[in-house]
Order: structure tokens, then C-alpha cells, then sequence
């Protein structure tokens, strides 16, 4: 034993890289959790919470949007709504509607032009925000554990699966507000 008894262990070298670890495992974020509304339900995202419409181009000149089929184990699991999640306090609905698609669908924010934010609930403080933003084409898709599948809709297509309830109240509304809004289909940088 070395003197004064401490034993020292030999460490393998830290790597010139750091080795990326996927989120949540890396860092969960300080907004998950349900938060209780006046009327006793609950609504995910202690700061709130925020989705990510995207629209992009379909055969024929038409717009389709990407949607999420939740995990069984989910909340609401078995239905289809949009790649979102609860707010960090730090975050913009818009900044936690990007980083959520990037999480569960793995989508480049690089790729994507918000067009809108759409408050689209809203209880006792509690917000859920819908961010429209556009792809110039329909990306790949890359779902994590919260998706059973991903998957572009033509829009008139999305009433006819079997929706998020809080998704179902909002989509008229959300058609009708991307309807104002011309799709892009060039990106300019």
C-alpha cells in the first residue's frame, strides 16, 4: 500500500472526443412532471409544453405533416399527435418544440423554418404551444422509444386516424392557421 494508505487506481485515458450520450439518459430536463389544474387534471410540463407541426411538400402540390404514433406505454399511447414534450424553464415553446422533434424524431432544427407559434391549450397558467414549421421535402425519420412510428399524413388525411385528444381539439384550428400561411418549398440562405 502507498504511503499514507491511500491506494491509487490506474483510470483509463479520457478520450480526445467526448463520447455523446442521447438524451434524457444524459440530462432530464427540469420540466418534466404533470402539474394539476383547478379542475383536478393533470397536463405534462411543469413550465408548460410544446409540439413541432411540420408541414412539408406532397405528390401532387399539396402539404403533409409529420406525425407521431405514441408509444403503447405512453401517455395516450396508441394515438397520433405531433413530436413534443414539457418545457424546460429556460426554453421558449419554440426552442422545446425543436428540441423534442429532435429527440423523438431525430430532425434537424437546420432543416426546418418555423413559420408560427399557436398557443393551443391553455389551464390555469398552463400552456401547450404548437410550432408550424416547414421542410423543404419530407425528411427521414429517426423515432426513439416514444414512438411506435413516425410518419408523413397528408393533411387530409390526419382526422381519419385515431388522435391525441389534445391534438384532436386543436387540428381544425391548426389546418386553418397553415392554410394562411404559403408552404416553403425553397430554402434562401
Amino acid at each position: 500500500m502507498p504511503r499514507g494508505g491511500i491506494r491509487r487506481r490506474c483510470l483509463p485515458p479520457v478520450p480526445q472526443t467526448p463520447v455523446p450520450v442521447p438524451y434524457p439518459e444524459a440530462v432530464r430536463g427540469d420540466g418534466d412532471g404533470w402539474v394539476v389544474g383547478a379542475n383536478g387534471a393533470a397536463y405534462w410540463g411543469r413550465h408548460g409544453a410544446a409540439g413541432l407541426l411540420l408541414r412539408a411538400p406532397a405528390p401532387g402540390g399539396s402539404a403533409a405533416v409529420l406525425l407521431q404514433h405514441r408509444a403503447p406505454w405512453s401517455h395516450q399511447g396508441g394515438t397520433w399527435g405531433l413530436p413534443g414534450g414539457a418545457r424546460d424553464s429556460h426554453e421558449t415553446a419554440e426552442q422545446a418544440a425543436m428540441r423534442e422533434a429532435h429527440e423523438e424524431a431525430g430532425l434537424p432544427a437546420d432543416q426546418l423554418t418555423v413559420r408560427i407559434t399557436v398557443v393551443t391549450a391553455e389551464m390555469s397558467g398552463w400552456t401547450y404551444t404548437t410550432v408550424i414549421a416547414d421542410a423543404t421535402e419530407q425528411l427521414p425519420t429517426v423515432p426513439n422509444r416514444e414512438s411506435a412510428e413516425l410518419r408523413w399524413v397528408a393533411e387530409d388525411e390526419v382526422a381519419d386516424l385515431p388522435l391525441h385528444p389534445g391534438f384532436a381539439a386543436s387540428w381544425e384550428r391548426l389546418r386553418r392557421v397553415a392554410a394562411e400561411i404559403p408552404l416553403v418549398v425553397n430554402r434562401q440562405r
